[in-house]
């Protein structure tokens, strides 16, 4: 099938975990103990709101083809399994048995590609990203191509800095920046682009190495011939991060296939999102989140969960979850 034809071979992929789920917290048990990284319990905690993303795929989205959740094992008591554009993929169906199990997003996110009958074009999801509105497939996809933002920035202090210089230190071995800039010149100063970007992107030109990228932190398209191409050429990389059960510093990660993308102008300029993302620390912050789901004024909104104590994050979840069950009531044909 070729999948540049029509706007229904566009796939969604939403990857999920369970961190309550007992099966899977005696495994990560045997294993985290001895294992250097990040096992912090909001990486893994279940927020409880995955229906609504799936409401928001429905409601918002009804032109996505098929939607691949990837789960360890687990699925939610709710989910319409039989749903005709629902694929349940577990790790074990495309990721090596020899790197099993795995307890960090990286090695999953660069192995998307091989996900079973997942089309060319894809939108990924993290499960904390959910849209607020509706939206056409020319969202995400233009004239078959990915819609980005190409910017330039440096990388900062941030929880992954590590691991978007590790993305970059692949990215300057097979790009010169000069040709970069010159080949995708209208690309990257674009009038779709913020005035603030397109400065930063004018002082960082002289500059002879890439220093990094904007990144928007919400679902981000890909070609799967993207992945196929970076795993050619960087397969050793792409190995010790996919042996890489927790996090590390020496992972690399989606935004590694983002890159390659935007370097090669295999994507299509791109108008800033209407999109919330930030840090959820405590009741503050979910205050915050609640009054930006149910304003109207946001397409999408990503929480970053940062919440240490079990009693808080209980009220923020039901503080979140009162949003969301005022703009999307009414269940979805993807529960039971």
């Amino acid at each position: 099938m070729d999948c540049n034809k029509t706007d229904n071979s566009i796939d969604f992929v939403l990857l999920w975990v369970n961190g309550d789920d007992p099966d899977w917290l005696e495994q990560f048990n045997l294993y985290a103990h001895h294992l250097d990284g990040d096992k912090r319990k909001c990486r893994f905690r279940d927020w409880d709101l995955l229906r609504y993303i799936f409401r928001a795929f429905e409601e918002y989205t009804p032109w996505v083809r098929r939607v691949h959740f990837v789960t360890w094992g687990h699925l939610p008591s709710w989910l319409n399994i039989a749903h005709t554009k629902l694929n349940i993929v577990k790790h074990s169906d495309f990721l090596d048995e020899s790197i099993l199990p795995v307890f960090s997003c990286n090695p999953i996110e660069i192995n998307l590609h091989k996900i079973p009958g997942l089309a060319e074009k894809f939108v990924y999801f993290n499960d904390d990203m959910f849209i607020l509105k509706a939206m056409s497939s020319a969202k995400f996809f233009k004239a078959g191509l990915p819609r980005d933002i190409m910017a330039l920035d440096v990388i900062s202090d941030s929880p992954i800095a590590h691991i978007k210089i590790n993305d970059i230190q692949v990215i300057q071995r097979h790009f010169n920046k000069m040709s970069v800039v010159r080949h995708n010149f209208f690309k990257i100063f674009n009038h779709k682009y913020r005035f603030r970007e397109i400065v930063k992107t004018l002082l960082l030109s002289p500059w002879p190495a890439i220093t990094g990228f904007f990144d928007q932190h919400q679902p981000q398209p890909f070609l799967k011939s993207t992945y196929s191409e970076v795993w050619q050429k960087e397969s050793s990389v792409l190995q010790r991060t996919a042996g890489s059960k927790i996090r590390s510093c020496n992972d690399v990660n989606q935004y590694l296939f983002r890159y390659w993308q935007l370097c090669k102008g295999s994507f299509y300029p791109a108008s800033y999102s209407r999109y919330y993302s930030n840090l959820l620390s405590g009741y503050d912050d979910a205050a915050i989140f609640n009054r930006k789901i149910v304003s109207g004024k946001y397409e999408m909104v990503c929480i970053n969960d940062n919440i240490a104590d079990d009693k808080i994050f209980s009220q923020c979840r039901e503080m979140i979850d009162k949003a969301f069950r005022q703009i999307l009531p009414s269940k979805s044909s993807f529960e039971v």
